[in-house]
């Protein structure tokens, strides 16, 4: 178990609910989104006080779920030193082997935007971020700050795969991953092995977590964080191991 409480106090910042809206991973439920004030810049200070508390980023937005009478999203993080790769993540790093991977600033680009394009029309056409278009990308994926980055994964200079991360003073938090979906084919399972890569540059840095997001029970499509082991699970102001089911 691991507390959350931020070293430095948070000063006092102001928040706003969404009205509620369709849950985007629970069909038939809603869901309401606590977001810190618009107007507040998204600065590290800030950043780091606030996603050991569940917080996320999207695009300049902080935010975190708070739906009435649901619980069902769950604050969940790879504790670094404690992470082994089992028997299959093993084997993506020997298959991902040949990839080159670089850290660039998460500002515009022309190569990562028609790989996230394709991406999304290949993958996601039945979903909220379909079709997909500049601006959405921009506000979604870009940030002039100095922790917003991008991962790239190239093979011989080809961009298969981007993974748009945070780094904070406490451990990296993977934001949006996108790849080429025929190297899924190839059996390289770039997603999976994108959380492998940001684990190992937490590693090199010092860092102690990677921060995976939400985590729904119910949700076929985040089942894969389970796969990660040791998980922990954010309950309250604490961190605690998950317990697989």
């Amino acid at each position: 178990m691991s507390s959350n409480t931020p070293r430095q106090p948070i000063r006092d910042l102001r928040f706003f609910l969404t009205v509620p809206h369709a849950c985007s991973y629970l069909e038939g439920r809603e869901a309401t989104t606590l977001f810190l004030d618009p107007q507040e810049s998204p600065g590290s200070g800030v950043y780091d006080s606030l996603a050991p508390l569940g917080f996320r980023r999207s695009g300049r937005h902080l935010y975190r779920p708070h739906c009435e009478g649901c619980n069902a999203c769950i604050s969940v993080r790879i504790p670094v030193k404690g992470f082994t790769p089992n028997r299959t993540q093993r084997k993506l790093y020997r298959r991902n082997a040949d990839l080159e991977a670089r850290v660039r600033p998460a500002l515009f680009d022309a190569e990562h935007y028609g790989l996230y394009a394709h991406y999304i029309r290949t993958r996601h056409a039945d979903g909220d971020m379909y079709p997909p278009s500049h601006e959405q990308y921009r506000t979604f994926l870009t940030l002039n700050q100095d922790y917003a980055r991008m991962l790239e994964l190239r093979l011989d200079g080809r961009l298969l795969a981007v993974s748009a991360f945070d780094q904070l003073s406490h451990g990296l938090s993977a934001i949006y991953t996108f790849f080429d979906p025929a190297e899924e084919f190839d059996r390289r399972s770039l997603g999976t092995y994108a959380v492998l890569a940001l684990v190992e540059r937490a590693r090199e840095l010092g860092l102690p977590h990677v921060y995976l997001g939400y985590w729904i029970e119910e949700c076929r499509k985040m089942a894969y964080k389970q796969a990660f082991s040791p998980l922990e699970r954010l309950e309250g102001r604490h961190w605690r191991r998950l317990i697989p089911t």
